[in-house]
């Protein structure tokens, strides 16, 4: 397999010298094509830092960062933008879809600002929409639709242009249980069937069973790591529960 991410002695320190806070100390991991990774641990642990560094977001204070075999740590902004757009999809909690464009007109945005041929935009968008199970909505506007169409359509935007990574911050917080379920395993699908390699924060045990190797970290360092292997997801489930209550951290713990 080729390693898509690898953080070296990642550390971010915010602040002055002599008022400063480090949200995260040294951490180092790896992440391999096709993997579908949790990140995982208490509020104010890190996560959302780390999530951030490594969509070119937020800048590291010291250490090395490579994806797809390109170091971030080292781009102008100008390449942040082109690597950000060519390698890198995202979704968020809010979904930011734009409510003047239909639904089908939101998932073919990235592939139209690159140019990509019209027959092969039509092609792409049909995949991804019969992937995420949204072929019926494609014609609507972003407020006609549920909250859980939403984040399957932003879900769709951040992967029709098949990213090298896709980023995930908690993809489900802002939706009910039976909507989060159908996200979930649309990505799980898509990274079975796909080889899509995904990397997700949250702080929900029931998202992070879908993955298939969850990293936990607490106070800016790395603390354990959970490899699912051939574990049902709700034994996983239960053992991403013990991490957490180890960490003091409940199921439904803040970011």
């Amino acid at each position: 397999m080729t390693t898509i991410l690898q953080a070296q002695n990642v550390t971010k320190t915010f602040g002055a010298k002599g008022n400063s806070y480090t949200a995260l100390q040294n951490i180092s991991l790896s992440i391999e094509t096709g993997e579908y990774v949790g990140i995982m641990g208490p509020s104010g642990a890190g996560k959302s830092t780390l999530l951030n560094i490594f969509s070119t977001i937020d800048t590291p204070t010291s250490g090395e960062i490579t994806i797809d075999n390109q170091n971030i740590v080292n781009m102008n902004e100008e390449q942040l933008s082109d690597f950000r757009r060519n390698k890198l999809g995202f979704i968020f909690q809010d979904y930011n879809l734009l409510d003047t464009l239909t639904v089908k007109e939101n998932i073919l945005l990235p592939l139209a600002l690159s140019r990509v041929p019209a027959a092969e935009i039509e092609q792409r968008v049909e995949d991804i929409a019969d992937t995420f199970g949204i072929r019926e909505i494609l014609d609507k506007y972003p407020y006609h639709i549920s909250g859980g169409q939403k984040q399957r359509a932003a879900a769709s935007r951040a992967i029709v242009s098949k990213p090298s990574l896709i980023l995930a911050d908690e993809p489900t917080g802002a939706l009910d249980s039976k909507s989060a379920a159908g996200l979930l395993e649309s990505l799980s699908k898509l990274n079975q069937h796909n080889q899509a390699t995904i990397l997700m924060v949250t702080h929900d045990a029931y998202a992070a069973s879908y993955c298939k190797r969850v990293i936990f970290i607490n106070d800016g360092q790395l603390f354990q790591e959970l490899h699912k292997e051939d574990m049902t997801r709700q034994v996983f489930f239960g053992q991403i529960l013990e991490v957490l209550a180890k960490l003091g951290g409940g199921h439904h713990d803040a970011v």
